[in-house]
């Protein structure tokens, strides 16, 4: 049982990693004119990722996922997955990933220990995905989840932002897609970032509104297990996959909060939408700081807020999903 415990009882077994900020995407929603970081910062070195990890499982965290941007463009993307699979205590190693590296790598990936892996995926309509991603490689992503199947791993999900006028008229096609593929379909209610009112209020629909559809087509609300996470998530007896709605927005969305978030520049993040980070770096630099590390984590973990404030149109420092590992 994890030590990683807030002050409302919510326990954090489960660590996003972000290990790099670019992205060779140009989503609308997030980096709609491509990654324009700064060239000269440093993201955390190989070591300083390793012992992030070893202080996160030395306090009871059990997953570890690796995030970005996009996690694949960095070189020691491979490496950085056998040393997870490999720290004393994590059980469960997963990626999410735009899928352009995937259908090459899918099998690799799963030997070196990863053991669940996201593919983002907005349409199954080749131009619309193109619309949306400013990406051709529509085929490309759907025959890396086909090489995930393929390598059997624990979990394959695939993310969709929901977006009003855009993709949300697909449902019935991904509902077709999961008909006979044990994937899990996760529709996520677009969410507003520091540079993005004017697309939020463009776009954003109510996952309650996709909720109703489905309980009418006869799909059900299961019971939330004890670590999941805050899909809602919906099964149907004549599909081999399930529909998970994250509905932020919803009311108590924030009362199953399990995760804990690291930014590829070294700060620790209570929320997404928090307003700043907590500094980790200065404690990164060898491994005879593990204990100060792991004392930071309790101590600042307890500042954390019950719940995120996008209600009243907060947004905290994130500027755009990728800067943060989503």
């Amino acid at each position: 049982m994890t030590n990683l415990q807030d002050r409302y009882g919510r326990r954090f077994e489960y660590l996003r990693l972000s290990i790099t900020d670019v992205c060779n995407f140009k989503c609308q929603y997030c980096l709609p004119d491509g990654y324009l970081g700064d060239k000269h910062q440093h993201f955390l070195s190989v070591d300083e990722l390793r012992r992030v990890m070893h202080a996160f499982a030395a306090l009871g965290t059990s997953k570890i996922r690796l995030t970005g941007g996009e996690p694949s463009v960095r070189k020691e993307f491979e490496q950085l997955i056998e040393i997870a699979a490999n720290t004393p205590g994590i059980s469960t190693v997963a990626t999410t990933t735009n899928g352009y590296r995937l259908a090459a790598n899918a099998h690799k990936w799963r030997q070196l220990g990863l053991s669940q892996i996201n593919v983002s995926l907005d349409s199954l309509d080749p131009e619309l995905f193109r619309r949306i991603t400013g990406n051709g490689r529509h085929q490309k992503v759907l025959d890396g989840i086909e090489a995930a199947l393929d390598a059997e791993y624990r979990k394959v999900k695939i993310n969709v932002v929901l977006m009003k006028d855009l993709n949300h008229q697909q449902l019935p096609a991904f509902l077709e897609y999961v008909r006979q593929r044990p994937v899990d379909i996760r529709f996520i209610e677009l969410m507003q970032t520091g540079l993005g009112k004017d697309y939020f209020d463009a776009h954003h629909i109510s996952g309650e509104s996709i909720k109703q559809q489905l309980v009418a087509l006869g799909w059900q609300v299961q019971p939330r297990g004890p670590q999941d996470g805050p899909a809602l998530m919906l099964r149907h007896p004549d599909y081999a996959g399930g529909i998970g709605l994250i509905m932020p927005y919803s009311k108590d969305f924030c009362a199953s909060c399990n995760r804990l978030r690291v930014s590829a520049l070294g700060k620790l993040h209570l929320c997404l939408f928090t307003e700043c980070g907590v500094e980790l770096r200065d404690l990164l630099g060898n491994d005879q700081h593990q204990e100060m590390l792991q004392q930071r984590l309790l101590a600042q973990l307890q500042q954390k807020d019950a719940t995120h404030q996008l209600h009243q149109g907060l947004t905290g420092v994130t500027q755009h999903l990728a800067s943060i590992g989503g």
